[in-house]
């Protein structure tokens, strides 16, 4: 009797089994759905956080460029006694333009305005807070992305002041500099990278391709430099009395130090932590080293040696040549682009510059000036949509072409406006800026101070204090 009444109740329990998972499955499939969305939201929240992370990192690799990379390249190829004065025209920029991004400079250059400078929305920093403004970066904080271009705005002017070193006012060139900053890098920001500007790559009446500021950086300062170099004149003595650099050991760490700091220059553009950040970061090593290596044979053929001088100017060239194709090219690509930068930089610093007799100091034009220039038409020529394809797909889901070698020959065309459009304002802003602090402040060391230097001239103080 015991064996029925047991075989009654178990079958009983396998039938009810079913039952009741049945009528436990419409509570568990909100339960479900609930675990994916608050999974999604953990794949965000990390995505955010490496994306920050790698910005972040990024805009600490950029102020390195300036200090100390760009204060101590600088510093090593003046004279001694103007060592202090030339880093200190870097490192000033640093404090002068922090507080200019912060008051008003962001909101020209990224605040809603017309196609050719922003509007006053972010006057010191309003609206500007710790979730992403999805016209810039969806996956980082507005004031990441804020503290990141910051960066940029600071290394800017600071190339400027290689053409005129050794021969300007330091309070003269803090105001000329200040207003360069407001009046001509921020418009150019914004013409390129700004929602609504006209160079925009989305939406611009000609889409420009400038992926970490080729034109923005480097056309501004490098043509603005020539402009400041030939209004001011020559230093006294040049070129003939000796003007060669007191320390190159200075000069060749501060330009290894912008070497590893363009990473974040050029990788860091990519505003997430992707395998676009990926390309960029391959594409400044390469196009670094066969400018390095270009340039110092160039040198070697033409005076019988390679110089160091000539290897660490070759891969400032090559870096700045490939700032704004670092985003867009193939490997390959950056190759050919840094042999090219080392070449015609190389013959601009050694042929051009002394058949048209400008003193441009350091250089700053014919290393930045032409490399930025030769980026924008390298980058129309040799962009392509398998890197990035920022013109998105045609109807039939094909990527639309990028660059001429996609077959986008237009392409060369909207680069060739937006480096016209560089060239133009860095030419009219910049001369009419020093007229008008010239006119107003003075802007030229008199004979006895240059003669000084600007170490005492102008801060009271030595770099080398070889008495105590």
């Amino acid at each position: 009797m015991r064996r029925p009444v047991a075989r009654f109740v178990l079958l009983a329990f396998l039938l009810a089994m079913p039952l009741a998972l049945m009528a436990q499955a419409p509570d568990s499939a909100p339960a479900t759905q609930a675990q994916i969305a608050a999974l999604q939201q953990e794949v965000t929240a990390a995505r955010s956080a490496g994306d920050n992370a790698w910005v972040l990192i990024s805009a600490a690799l950029v102020l390195l460029m300036t200090a100390p990379g760009l204060t101590l390249f600088y510093g090593g190829l003046v004279r001694r006694k103007n060592i202090l004065g030339t880093m200190m025209q870097s490192f000033a920029m640093m404090g002068l333009v922090t507080v200019l991004w912060a008051t008003i400079g962001y909101s020209l250059a990224f605040g809603h305005g017309n196609g050719f400078i922003g509007g006053f929305e972010h006057v010191f920093l309003r609206g500007v807070g710790l979730t992403p403004n999805t016209d810039y970066a969806a996956t980082i904080p507005e004031q990441t992305f804020m503290v990141y271009q910051l960066m940029f705005a600071i290394i800017t002017p600071a190339l400027i002041t290689g053409a005129f070193a050794e021969r300007v006012k330091f309070g003269a060139m803090a105001v000329f500099l200040s207003l360069w900053s407001l009046l001509i890098y921020c418009p150019m920001a914004h013409m390129i990278w700004g929602v609504g500007g006209i160079l925009n790559v989305t939406g611009g009446r000609w889409p420009c391709l400038d992926f970490a500021g080729g034109t923005v950086v480097h056309i501004t300062s490098g043509v603005s430099a020539l402009v400041a170099a030939i209004y001011l004149g020559k230093r006294s003595g040049y070129p003939h009395t000796s003007m060669t650099p007191h320390s190159m050991v200075l000069s060749f760490i501060g330009a290894s130090l912008l070497w590893v700091g363009w990473f974040g220059f050029n990788a860091g553009s990519a505003l997430s932590a992707s395998p676009l950040a990926t390309s960029a970061f391959i594409n400044t090593q390469f196009a670094a080293a066969a400018a390095a290596l270009s340039w110092t044979l160039v040198e070697w053929l033409q005076n019988g040696k390679p110089t160091a001088l000539g290897a660490i100017s070759g891969a400032v060239a090559g870096l700045a040549t490939i700032t704004q194709a670092s985003g867009y090219v193939q490997p390959m690509s950056s190759i050919w682009i840094g042999l090219a930068a080392g070449t015609v930089c190389c013959l601009m610093v050694f042929k051009v510059k002394k058949y048209f007799g400008y003193d441009d100091s350091l250089d700053a034009f014919g290393v930045h000036g032409m490399g930025g220039t030769m980026g924008a038409l390298f980058t129309g020529l040799l962009a392509s949509a398998t890197i990035n394809p920022v013109f998105g797909k045609d109807a039939a889901g094909n990527l639309v072409a990028t660059g001429a070698i996609d077959g986008n020959w237009h392409q060369i065309y909207n680069q060739t406006v937006a480096m016209g459009t560089g060239w133009s304002l860095a030419i009219v802003g910049t001369l009419t800026l020093l007229w008008l602090v010239d006119k107003t402040m003075g802007l030229r060391l008199s004979t006895a101070d240059e003669q000084a230097g600007l170490d005492l001239s102008q801060h009271g103080e030595e770099g080398y204090e070889f008495n105590s």
